[in-house]
């Protein structure tokens, strides 16, 4: 790109947005060009802050007149590469986060309308204050934004009763690739007039447009809960235990988690605060949480939670299990489980893999795969966590001694393929909840088909012809 080019649309997105929010110099644009693991950097002709969907829409205008990409950014949690922009190339990065207003709560609708550059907390504290629940929970929602857990269909651990973030969607608010706004904030829980046209930007991790606003629904605040940190023999005994929880404790369910030894230990040796709950290591653990209206206080639900774990053990599902007896007791087994991304982070390289398999299938597809990986790999370390619940897991591997990981890093590619062909085997797909983005975009035409990726195709060919909203993600870019 010429260089009068350049300086024509700097000068025009400076006086759409200010000086002050349009950052030039590589010192300043640096932090905005690498990912959250500092797997991918790239590099931007510039990063601009819109603080208004009217100056987003500006911003595409400017950049789309001048045929230059542009790449949406929110907190820059990703684990995928999806909101950095390449290398070498003439990319503006468009970060959201000074869109941060909670723009209405209609507590009788149970909805709340926030803007892109929310973070997942605000809106969760939001709906709090108005004694609603906003369901979807993260173990980086102190950062991410809600712009950023929509275009990547974001899961958590809450999937198993509230469902993915795409199900917390009433309406949304979009710049289209030709700077067009669409008002989609429709409240409605019922709108059949067509094609459901928000569902086409959640999860496209802004390659058709960018989301700016949204209207998601609230659900009422639980009044109890009661959280179990239970150890198991195997796998099995997990689904086992979940089928039996399903059976017994029924609506209630909240959260299944699923954390391996491996990646328990990490924690303990990285996180400091962090303590083994129980008084010998197990294979296998899960957390329970129950939630719900139940009266009787903010401890009802544990004489439930404790019934359905005798009955566990009886049946030998379940080798031990503690029980959270207050709020300090229940973070600390939480923080467990979420600070397992933290610890491997820590810990140094892993190669990660976010899957999904039917819930029946999840024993069979750990015990093939692990005994693959050790026949490909001897010695190497299976960090599994994840969310059994629904099927998800995060399926990591690393080796114990940080000198082992350079032959693992040669072998990346092989092991990858060895778990997503055995994925695919079992009927599962090869992301669950953290997108596409560049790690796994050429990785599509293996596990989809032909058919699948033409309408893919179709659909981006409709929007962005021109491929300059958020190019080389979820498609490559000579789509």
């Amino acid at each position: 790109m010429e260089g009068s080019v350049i300086e024509a649309v700097l000068a025009r997105l400076r006086a759409a947005l200010g000086e002050a929010h349009v950052l030039h110099e590589a010192a300043d644009t640096a932090p905005y060009c690498t990912d959250w693991r500092g797997r991918y950097r790239g590099d931007a002709l510039c990063v601009v802050r819109p603080a208004s969907v009217a100056e987003v829409a500006a911003v595409v205008r400017v950049c789309t007149e001048a045929g230059v990409a542009m790449v949406p950014q929110g907190g820059n949690t990703g684990l995928c590469g999806g909101a950095t922009p390449r290398s070498g190339r003439h990319e503006v990065v468009v970060n959201l986060s000074r869109l941060n207003r909670v723009r209405a709560l209609d507590a009788d609708n149970a909805s709340i309308t926030v803007e892109a550059g929310c973070k997942l907390a605000a809106v969760q504290a939001a709906a709090r204050e108005a004694g609603l629940l906003f369901p979807l929970s993260l173990a980086s929602e102190g950062s991410c934004e809600i712009g950023g857990n929509l275009s990547t269909n974001a899961g958590g651990v809450h999937v198993l009763r509230h469902g993915n973030a795409r199900e917390q969607v009433l309406g949304l608010e979009v710049v289209l690739p030709d700077g067009r706004i669409w008002d989609g904030l429709r409240s409605l829980r019922k709108d059949n007039t067509g094609y459901d046209l928000k569902q086409l930007f959640i999860g496209a991790e802004g390659t058709l447009g960018f989301i700016t606003a949204a209207v998601l629904r609230l659900r009422p605040l639980p009044a109890c809960s009661a959280l179990a940190w239970v150890a198991l023999p195997d796998v099995r005994s997990a689904i086992a235990l979940l089928r039996h929880l399903q059976a017994h404790a029924g609506d209630a369910l909240n959260a299944f988690e699923l954390v391996g030894r491996d990646a328990l230990d990490l924690v303990l040796r990285h996180i400091p605060g962090t303590r083994d709950p129980l008084s010998a290591p197990h294979p296998w653990y899960v957390l329970i949480e129950l939630a719900g209206a139940e009266q009787g206080g903010a401890r009802a639900l544990e004489p439930v939670l404790e019934s359905v774990l005798d009955r566990a053990l009886e049946n030998a599902l379940v080798a031990d299990a503690v029980i959270a007896q207050d709020g300090p007791q229940a973070s600390a087994l939480w923080a467990l489980r979420e600070n397992i991304s933290e610890a491997q982070r820590i810990e140094g390289f892993s190669v990660k893999h976010d899957i999904s398999v039917p819930v029946s299938a999840i024993p069979a597809f750990t015990e093939c795969t692990g005994a693959a990986l050790g026949e490909l790999l001897p010695g190497v370390r299976i960090v599994a966590f994840g969310h059994a619940g629904d099927g998800n897991l995060h399926y990591n591997l690393s080796f114990p001694d940080a000198a082992d990981n350079a032959a693992l890093l040669a072998d990346a590619a092989r092991a990858s393929a060895l778990v997503h062909d055995t994925v695919q085997a079992f009927a599962g797909s090869i992301s669950a909840e953290h997108g596409i983005g560049q790690l796994k975009r050429d990785l599509l035409p293996r596990y989809k088909s032909e058919v699948e990726l033409d309408m893919m195709r179709a659909i981006k060919s409709a929007f962005d012809p021109r491929d300059l909203m958020n190019p080389g993600k979820v498609l490559p870019s000579s789509f």
